[in-house]
């Protein structure tokens, strides 16, 4: 009898578990055909990592995830895509928020993101720009949509804590990557592909990146960061390698910002200008704060990445800034 209650509760225990593992496939050979419809089946939250395993397929469709302590992973980084098409200008001319304006939009905690193509076609799908009727345009009832202008494949929102690896997130327009949280987001990035135009990677907050690529289609800078919250706020890339069109410039700022780059590698087209301040209203607190370290252009450097890393605070070495150092007792979530 206690042998037998004793597989009763192992099998009830090994359910329990197997059922952390939802599988999406668009063929209907998972527990569901849409992202979305398994997002939905989860509860709000969980102690352990809830697993979205997502089979190779186009997906088109637009993801919202309220929920916390969720991984959603694809089968193939290249043949699992998740995509739509949408223009800021657009969608904000009938709603007052954000909410529904990426491709993958993100408000809960602990969210992981493995092994996916994430892409906002919008900008390769419309060459043209247009005019459209807008009601929330106050002065002509009209706005003008470019091609170049705001398209997000990922924007998060009240998210605090953020890991996306070995992803592709795609845009022809500004904001591809948007992960926006100045209070308390922090954001972990390895082993991806990003595209864009104006600042396509823009955090706010604590961002960290490694080993990741940079490839920037338009637009007056490829990064951008946000720090204006706290002094200690930063962004962090190691061992990433920018490319782009034909005098591409690396960065810019507009709000308290603190960039880290160590052991980068920039292409030949990356123009000869610093990451830059643009003119602003707002009240700048902690001055112009880039460090680099071993960072090198390919024909050759330019005197404004040279190493200043011993300029930063306390001075860090190259070999100690690494996640644990960036999000310091905020995130000791990694070795």
């Amino acid at each position: 009898m206690k042998l037998q209650l004793f597989g009763i509760l192992f099998f009830a225990f090994t359910i329990a578990h197997a059922q952390q593992k939802v599988i999406v496939d668009i063929n209907g050979k998972g527990n569901f055909t849409s992202i979305q419809a398994a997002v939905n089946s989860l509860s709000d939250t969980a102690n352990e990592a809830r697993i979205i395993f997502i089979k190779k397929g186009i997906y088109t469709e637009k993801v919202f995830i309220e929920k916390h302590n969720i991984v959603l992973e694809g089968e193939d980084k290249n043949s699992t895509i998740l995509t739509q098409s949408i223009a800021r200008d657009e969608f904000r001319c009938n709603t007052n928020d954000d909410w529904g304006v990426a491709t993958l939009n993100l408000s809960g905690n602990d969210i992981t993101l493995k092994n996916l193509t994430i892409v906002n076609s919008y900008g390769f799908d419309n060459k043209e720009e247009k005019i459209i009727a807008c009601a929330n345009d106050t002065d002509k009832h009209e706005k003008k949509v470019r091609r170049d202008g705001h398209q997000m494949a990922l924007r998060t929102f009240a998210t605090t804590r953020l890991m996306v690896i070995n992803c592709n997130l795609k845009a022809y327009g500004g904001d591809t990557v948007s992960p926006w949280n100045a209070d308390a987001g922090m954001f972990y990035f390895k082993d991806c592909a990003m595209e864009g135009g104006v600042d396509f990677y823009c955090p706010r907050g604590w961002a960290y990146a490694e080993n990741c690529t940079f490839y920037n289609y338009i637009g007056s800078a490829a990064i951008w960061h946000d720090g204006s919250k706290y002094e200690s706020s930063k962004t962090v890339l190691k061992n990433c390698y920018f490319d782009g069109y034909d005098g591409f410039k690396l960065g810019r700022w507009h709000r308290d910002a603190q960039f880290y780059l160590i052991d980068c590698r920039f292409s030949k087209a990356m123009a000869n200008e610093p990451i830059y301040l643009v003119k602003t209203t707002n009240t700048i607190l902690w001055g112009d704060r880039q460090y680099y370290f071993n960072c090198h252009r390919e024909g050759g450097d330019y005197t404004w990445f040279e190493n200043n890393l011993h300029k930063s605070p306390n001075s860090p070495t190259a070999s100690s800034i690494n996640a644990n150092w960036t999000f310091g007792s905020k995130w000791k979530f990694f070795n």
